[in-house]
């Protein structure tokens, strides 16, 4: 694209159903209907992004009248609910750049897996809890909370979140957030609600006791098309699992972070890990 043309992009929500849920979806893009306006060129390449499980308290609504998908809030569903969102609403002509942060690594990778079909280009996976994640140094202290003690959390979520005004709710998250130098948009009002922290919770359980061995066997058959990033603070995936990728797939891009960057970069750090990634994506695109 000429440097001088400038576009206004928009940032903006919308909600699709896919999986027997209303799914809340943001989107970045020029033209609110790239791919249904006839008048506007569509484009080649879409740009998909699964964020850690920190990030996904967002809210399904359930529609008697689709097809369900079993275990929604589970890690499976989860990974249904993206593969059925990508077929369902993404033409098929265009194709898929992945981005995914966390648990949306170990995402990203079954995708590839489980929908061979689906036509991605390129993969990037950053700071990846692909494997031995319980085993991992946080794992270790989250796994008992998230799998034996998350009822207690049910509990006070219920009794005490469950009867608290909005209002409240509202000045606790503007609290927090002053308190970590946040912005108010990072974390909607419902992510307080207690069935979102009770999901949460019931996804990171399952994500401490299902995400154990490295799938290799997916991680070799895309592996031109896989960017590994770790970092060297992270206590979700520790540098020990980045050399042990280094060791087992010697001609990967597998990467390891210098600006130690934490694993929450979406906190302090999204501007650069943004400018980063769209770095390594122009210089894939020529390749398309």
């Amino acid at each position: 694209m000429d440097s001088e043309i400038k576009e206004e992009i928009l940032v903006r929500e919308e909600f699709f159903h896919c999986g027997g849920v209303e799914t809340q979806v943001l989107k970045c893009e020029p033209s609110p209907d790239l791919f249904s306006d006839a008048n506007v060129s569509r484009p080649k390449l879409l740009i998909f992004v699964i964020p850690g499980s920190e990030s996904m308290l967002i809210i399904l609504l359930v529609d008697a009248n689709a097809q369900e998908i079993k275990d929604l809030y589970g890690l499976h569903g989860q990974i249904e609910h993206k593969i059925a969102f990508l077929r369902t609403h993404v033409p098929k002509e265009v194709k898929l750049i992945l981005i995914g942060h966390s648990i949306g690594s170990y995402i990203v990778l079954q995708i590839l897996k489980r929908a061979p079909e689906l036509p991605v280009f390129h993969a990037f996976l950053l700071f990846p809890t692909i494997e031995r994640l319980s085993d991992s140094p946080n794992g270790r202290i989250a796994t008992p909370l998230l799998c034996w003690f998350r009822y207690v959390l049910y509990v006070f979520s219920y009794l005490m979140l469950k009867p608290c005004p909005e209002s409240v709710k509202s000045w606790l998250i503007r609290m927090i957030l002053q308190v970590k130098h946040l912005k108010n948009e990072l974390i909607q009002a419902n992510a307080l609600q207690p069935f979102c922290l009770a999901n949460a919770a019931y996804l990171g359980g399952q994500e401490m006791m299902q995400v154990v061995k490295r799938d290799d066997e997916i991680i070799k058959e895309h592996l031109s098309k896989l960017t590994f990033y770790y970092g060297t603070t992270d206590g979700w995936c520790p540098t020990e699992y980045y050399k042990d990728m280094k060791k087992d797939f010697p001609k990967g891009d597998i990467r390891l972070c210098e600006k130690k960057i934490p694993h929450a970069f979406v906190l302090h750090f999204s501007q650069d890990i943004a400018d980063m990634v769209a770095d390594w994506i122009n210089n894939n695109l020529s390749k398309i």
